[in-house]
């Protein structure tokens, strides 16, 4: 597995990281680019991109946490917690690098990469200080009650036009992460297919910005 992408903090002295996590046939490098959007306004943020470990049949170039299931196969669950478990010791590497403490981590996921976020970062000893994901949702609803180990707070953006991923996924994800006490809230953005334009970024900046201030606030 290649070494992620690293984005320094523009302050020269990180107080967070923010750790990206890709869609479905992607790499790392596709959701850095968030990075050039939020960097300025985040310079206390250093940023890493990791590409997931396993290349994707159908996309050249690009890979994939999991293999490409639908919603509800009964393999989805296992292929996520599996990921997840080989996730975690990168995102503690990451951390090392960065200089940080577990508390200081965000996530930020897209479609298959916010099934990522969400897994790993309810399931870390520490609480990241968010989780924010793009066009994606939860797997295991069933199970999160006796598997949550902390609760971060956790933003969902969805598209009203995403055809691979239906907004209506997203209250019952909502439902889920409220009912076991996790501090989570969601947006429907008008005409967004399974992308993320400007407006969900600028969203998604103001949750990770108000997250660490709380966080600054309220360590753990």
């Amino acid at each position: 597995m290649s070494e992620p992408l690293r984005r320094d903090a523009l302050s020269g002295d990180p107080k967070w990281l923010v750790v990206f996590l890709h869609g479905l046939g992607s790499n790392g490098a596709d959701l850095m680019s968030f990075a050039d959007y939020w960097a300025k306004s985040m310079p206390d943020v250093a940023f890493s991109a990791p590409s997931a470990p396993t290349p994707c049949p159908d996309a050249p170039g690009g890979f994939q946490w999991i293999p490409k299931l639908p919603p509800g196969h009964p393999l989805l669950f296992p292929e996520v917690e599996n990921a997840a478990d080989d996730l975690q010791p990168i995102l503690g590497h990451e951390l090392t690098v960065a200089g940080l403490t577990p508390d200081r981590l965000a996530l930020v996921g897209f479609s298959q990469g916010t099934l990522m976020t969400l897994h790993a970062g309810l399931r870390r000893a520490v609480a990241p200080a968010a989780l924010l994901g793009y066009a994606g949702g939860l797997v295991g609803r069933d199970r999160l009650a006796e598997e949550i180990t902390c609760k971060p707070p956790v933003m969902l953006v969805n598209g009203d036009a995403d055809p691979m991923v239906p907004a209506s996924a997203q209250a019952p994800a909502l439902e889920a992460l409220q009912d076991v006490g996790v501090v989570a809230a969601g947006q429907i953005m008008p005409g967004l297919d399974h992308s993320v334009n400007a407006d969900a970024l600028i969203l998604g900046a103001r949750f990770l910005l108000s997250a660490f201030d709380y966080r600054e606030k309220n360590p753990v």
